[in-house]
C-alpha cells in the first residue's frame, strides 16, 4: 500500500472517530441512522436487485434513502456494489449522499463494481453538487436585490439610508410570527420605518436569514459604518428575539466546524422551506376558488388582500373529466362575489351535495399566487418582465389561464413555492407537458424519472419485472411525449419497453405507425438513413436475450465443459451478434455474445409419433410455434424471429434502414 493510501486511511479513521464522538455528544446528527422498518428493508432489497420500480415506490413512500441496515449497508452502497448503474443514478437523483470525507461515502466509492459507477458517484460528491433545496433558497435570496420585474410590496426604511429594503409580505408572514401578526391586522401596510437604535446591518442579516440566505462571516462593522461588530451582533440578537426567529447571533459565532456549519445550514433551509410550504397550503391552496369555466374571467379579486396575492392562475378541468370527486366549491355562480375585509372572496363553505346539482357544467379553479415565486419559471419571468398585459397594474388581480388541469397546476405551484414534487404515474405525463411549457427542467426530469421507473421499463432486473402485471401504460403516448418534450431518458425507456415486449407490439398497426413517425423525424431523410426507434429497440432486444444467457451462467458452464471434454461447439445454438445494433445515446457498451445462427439442419425435429408424449412433458416452442430443444435454443430462435419481423415490417412500410 502506498504512503498516500496509508495517510488517507489514517485521516479517514481520525475523521470517523471525531464524527462518532460528536454524534454521541448530540452535536452532530447521524447521517446514516440504523433503520429496521419494512419500507427501508424493501428499498435495500430493491437496490440490491436493481429494481427501479420498487426503489421509486419506497422513495415516494418516504423511506430514508440515507439510512443503513443491520449490516451497516446503505441502499447506495448496495446498488453500487452490485453494479446497478441506473439504480445508483436514481438514488443519487433522489438525494442519496456520497461524500468522500465520510466513512460511508468512502465505502461506497471503494466498493463500486466498476469505474462507470465510481465516476457517477464522484460527480455527485456533496462538494461538487448542490443541496436539493438550494435552488429555492438562492431564488428567495435574489429577491432582496432583484429590480425587474418588480415583485416587492413592502418598503422598510432604515435610518437615513437612501436604499430602503424592498420586501415581500408573504415571505415575512410565512417566516416570522411577528410579521404575521402585524400584517394580519394591517394587510394594506406598504411602508415601515426601522428604529434608529437598530443597525441597518443587523436588520440586513436578519432579512437574509428570513430569505434563506447564508449568514455572513463578516458583520460589516467598523469605521464609517457608525457601528462596531459587537454592536451589530447585539442588534442581530435583539432583532431575532423581536421577530420571534432563531437566535442568529449563535449561528454567526459558531461557524468554525465545516461539517457542523453545513448541518445547521441544511436544518435552517429545511425549516424555512417547511414554513413556506405550510403557508402555501394554508393560503394559496386553501383560498383557491372553483367556478364555472364560462364565468371564470368575471371574478374580481381585490389587489389588497389577506394573502398578499398579486396574480391569479386559472386551470380548467378536462372536458371529459369526472366531476364527482370531493372538490370544495368556493364560489357560487354569482359573478359579483362579495369579499371580506381582507379582500378574499367569500363563499368558501363546503359544496352542496344535493342530487339536483348539475355535474355537466365544466369547472375551473383560480389560485391566488405571487409573482415573486412564479418567476422561478422562465415562462412567467418573460411574461412579467415585459409590456404584456399580464405585467400591467390593474384594480383587480389579472387572471392568467394555464393549459393544464387543476391537479397538475397544484403540483407546479407546490414545486415553485417549496421545491416539493410528489405525484404518481397517473398524472406524470401531464406534469411532463406542463413543466416543459413553463421551462421547469427539474420538474420535467422528475416526471421522466417517475414514468421510466414506475412504468416498469428501465429496471436492470427486467425479466423479474415482466413476471408482474404491467401498469396501465400507453407506451405510444409516452414515446410521442418524449419526442415533443425532447427527453432522451423517456425515448430510451420507450425503446427498452418495446424491446422486452416486442412480440406483443410488432404486429400492431400502431407500432407500424410509430416507426413511420420515427423515420419521418429525420429531416431530408435518405434511403440509407437509420430509424432511431428501431435502432434503439434492436440494441435493447439484444440486451434482453444476452442477459438471459448471462443470468443463467450458460457461458461459464460451456467454457468449463469445453476445457474438460474438448467438445465441439458447432451444435451450440446462439442468439446472433448482439453488438451489430446501433447503441442508443447514453447507454454503455458491453461485451456481447458473438455466435453464428444455428443452421436449419441442426434444429431438433420431433417425430410425429412423439408429439403427444412431448406435450405431456411440457414441450418448448418458439414464437412461431416450432419446437425448440431447450430454453437456450428457444431464445436464439426467438431473437432471430423478432429481427425477421422487424425486417418484414420495414418491407411493408417501404423503408430502408
Amino acid at each position: 500500500m502506498s504512503n498516500h493510501s496509508l495517510l488517507r486511511k489514517d485521516q479517514l479513521e481520525v475523521s470517523l472517530h471525531n464524527e462518532k464522538k460528536l454524534i454521541e455528544e448530540g452535536v452532530l446528527k447521524e447521517d446514516n441512522p440504523l433503520d429496521l422498518t419494512e419500507d427501508f428493508r424493501r428499498l435495500c432489497e430493491a437496490s440490491r436487485r436493481g429494481d427501479l420500480k420498487v426503489c421509486q415506490e419506497m422513495i415516494q413512500e418516504g423511506a430514508n434513502i440515507n439510512a443503513k441496515d443491520q449490516y451497516d449497508y446503505t441502499p447506495l452502497i448496495l446498488a453500487s456494489l452490485c453494479g446497478h448503474y441506473e439504480t445508483v443514478q436514481l438514488l443519487l437523483e433522489s438525494g442519496a449522499l456520497c461524500e468522500r470525507d465520510t466513512f460511508q461515502g468512502e465505502r461506497c466509492l471503494y466498493n463500486a463494481l466498476n469505474d462507470r459507477i465510481r465516476n457517477l458517484l464522484l460527480s455527485y460528491d456533496y462538494s461538487k453538487s448542490t443541496d436539493p433545496l438550494q435552488p429555492l433558497a438562492a431564488h428567495l435570496t435574489s429577491l432582496l436585490y432583484r429590480q425587474q420585474p418588480r415583485t416587492c410590496d413592502l418598503t422598510v426604511a432604515a435610518g437615513n439610508d437612501k436604499d430602503p429594503f424592498e420586501l415581500h409580505k408573504f415571505i415575512l408572514a410565512a417566516r416570522s410570527p411577528y410579521f404575521k401578526k402585524k400584517l394580519d391586522t394591517a394587510p394594506e401596510t406598504t411602508a415601515w420605518k426601522l428604529p434608529s437604535s437598530i443597525p441597518q446591518q443587523s436588520f440586513g442579516i436578519a432579512l437574509k436569514h428570513l430569505y434563506l440566505g447564508e449568514l455572513p462571516r463578516e458583520l460589516g462593522g467598523g469605521p464609517g459604518t457608525g457601528f462596531s461588530d459587537s454592536e451589530i451582533l447585539a442588534g442581530v440578537d435583539r432583532i431575532s428575539k423581536h421577530l420571534e426567529i432563531k437566535n442568529l447571533s449563535e449561528l454567526i459565532l459558531d461557524n468554525s466546524d465545516r461539517r457542523l456549519a453545513r448541518q445547521r445550514r441544511q436544518d435552517d433551509v429545511q425549516f424555512g422551506v417547511s414554513q413556506l410550504d405550510a403557508w402555501f397550503r394554508n393560503n394559496v391552496l386553501y383560498h383557491a376558488i372553483e367556478i364555472e369555466t364560462s364565468k371564470a374571467n368575471d371574478v374580481k379579486w381585490d389587489r389588497v388582500n389577506g394573502i398578499f396575492a398579486d396574480i391569479l392562475l386559472r386551470a380548467d378541468d378536462d372536458e371529459d373529466e369526472d366531476e364527482d370527486g370531493d372538490i370544495v366549491q368556493k364560489l357560487t355562480g354569482d359573478t359579483n362575489v362579495s369579499t371580506n375585509a381582507l379582500g378574499i372572496p367569500l363563499g368558501t363553505g363546503t359544496p352542496s351535495r344535493s342530487p339536483s346539482r348539475s355535474r355537466s357544467v365544466r369547472k375551473s379553479k383560480l389560485y391566488p399566487c405571487h409573482k415573486a415565486m412564479l418567476i422561478r419559471s422562465e415562462f412567467f419571468m418573460t411574461m412579467f418582465d415585459s409590456h404584456f398585459k399580464e405585467a400591467q397594474d390593474t384594480p383587480h388581480l389579472q387572471i392568467i389561464p394555464i393549459d393544464c388541469s387543476p391537479a397538475v397546476l397544484e403540483i407546479i405551484l407546490a414545486f415553485l413555492y417549496s421545491e416539493r414534487s410528489d405525484f404518481g404515474l397517473d398524472i406524470a405525463i401531464d406534469v411532463l407537458f406542463a413543466s416543459d411549457m413553463l421551462f421547469l427542467e427539474k420538474l420535467k426530469t422528475k416526471a421522466a424519472v417517475i414514468i421510466s421507473t414506475l412504468g416498469n421499463g428501465t429496471a436492470t432486473g427486467m425479466q423479474d419485472q415482466l413476471q408482474r402485471d404491467d401498469v396501465d401504460l400507453d407506451i405510444y403516448e409516452i414515446l410521442r411525449a418524449a419526442w415533443t418534450t425532447r427527453v432522451q431518458r423517456l425515448e430510451e425507456f420507450a425503446a427498452r419497453y418495446f424491446a422486452y415486449r416486442l412480440e406483443q407490439y410488432i404486429d400492431e398497426p400502431a407500432f407500424a405507425e410509430i416507426v413511420k413517425e420515427s423515420a419521418g423525424r429525420i429531416q431530408a431523410r435518405q434511403e440509407t438513413d437509420t430509424i432511431e426507434i428501431l435502432d434503439d429497440i434492436k440494441y435493447y432486444l439484444s440486451e434482453r436475450f444476452r442477459l438471459r444467457f448471462e443470468d443463467t451462467g450458460f457461458d461459464e458452464a460451456l467454457a468449463a465443459e469445453e476445457q474438460a471434454q474438448h467438445v465441439e461447439l458447432q451444435n451450440i445454438p446462439n442468439i446472433g451478434d448482439f453488438e451489430t445494433s446501433k447503441k442508443p445515446a447514453g447507454v454503455p457498451t458491453d461485451e456481447g455474445v458473438d455466435m453464428s445462427s444455428p443452421p436449419r439442419e441442426l434444429e431438433h425435429e420431433v417425430p410425429p409419433q412423439q408429439e403427444v408424449s412431448l406435450e405431456h412433458e411440457g414441450i418448448i416452442r418458439t414464437l412461431d410455434g416450432e419446437v425448440a430443444g431447450d430454453e437456450f435454443e428457444q431464445d436464439a430462435m426467438n431473437y432471430q424471429i423478432l429481427l425477421g419481423k422487424i425486417d418484414t415490417l420495414l418491407d411493408q412500410l417501404k423503408l430502408d434502414a
